[in-house]
């Protein structure tokens, strides 16, 4: 038994040093990506300084529709499996998707101020009002998760949340293609090719690179944290399950 626990700890120590050592990585390819923003990629003509945003601000979206899709695929081995290891890769990647689509959102509206004078309040936009439904859905299936009856019943709404909530991605990437909105449209996937110069696009994908690698080791802890509470709750449980049974065998 005490070798078990030995070998346990051990491992979860190998882990905990592999996890800082990623974080370690992520933080060098975000420094790297700060000078490719602010050093590499030339100033923008029309827009100036103010432009050099659009580098993190698509890059974070991205970001958050990839963590949402881990969400899709882990509500549906949930769903489908039963898996607990879906659930709780779901909720990891729930919290960190809802944090860059809080980055996409306030980056956007900063930009759009003072290049459209743009004031949210006032003119509808088709992309940031399905932005909003997608933190929305997002903050629901977390609090689905947190305050619905506990056990397999939060996890399977949550799951329901997370499959349907999905619908929304497509609905934001599209939206500057199905209805009139002041949001510009595509300048990376065009017909013709990048409207950028090439150093603005070499400086985008290292951005995208560096926030990918930096948005799935944010999900990799999180995950790490979920497991390690998740353990302490079974432990808990079992405790209380022994000591309640305990008079009955005395």
């Amino acid at each position: 038994m005490t070798e078990m626990a030995t070998s346990s700890g051990e491992i979860e120590r190998m882990e905990d040093r592999r996890l800082t050592a990623l974080a370690g990585t992520a933080v060098a390819g975000m420094l790297v990506a700060g000078w490719a923003i602010f050093v590499y990629a030339p100033q923008d003509a029309l827009q100036g300084p103010v432009q050099r945003i659009f580098y993190l601000h698509v890059a974070s979206a991205v970001a958050a529709f990839g963590c949402f899709a881990v969400v899709l695929i882990g509500s549906v081995a949930f769903l489908w499996r039963g898996s607990q290891v879906g659930d709780r890769l779901g909720r990891a990647a729930a919290h960190v998707g809802l944090v860059f689509t809080t980055v996409t959102f306030v980056m956007g509206v900063i930009w759009a101020k003072p290049i459209w004078n743009w004031d949210p309040t006032q003119t509808w936009d088709a992309r940031l009002t399905s932005t909003a439904a997608l933190w929305v859905i997002y903050t629901g299936y977390l609090l689905v998760r947190r305050f619905a009856p506990p056990g397999r019943t939060a996890m399977r709404l949550a799951a329901v949340v997370g499959v349907i909530g999905f619908v929304d991605v497509p609905v934001v990437y599209f939206s500057v293609e199905w209805w009139r909105t002041l949001h510009p449209g595509p300048v990376l996937a065009t017909p013709g090719g990048p409207a950028m110069p090439a150093p603005m696009v070499v400086a985008y994908l290292v951005t995208q690179v560096a926030v990918g690698f930096f948005c799935g080791v944010l999900v990799a802890i999180h995950y790490r944290l979920q497991a390690r509470r998740d353990a302490a709750e079974a432990r808990a449980v079992a405790a209380q399950l022994e000591f309640a049974s305990a008079p009955e065998t005395r």
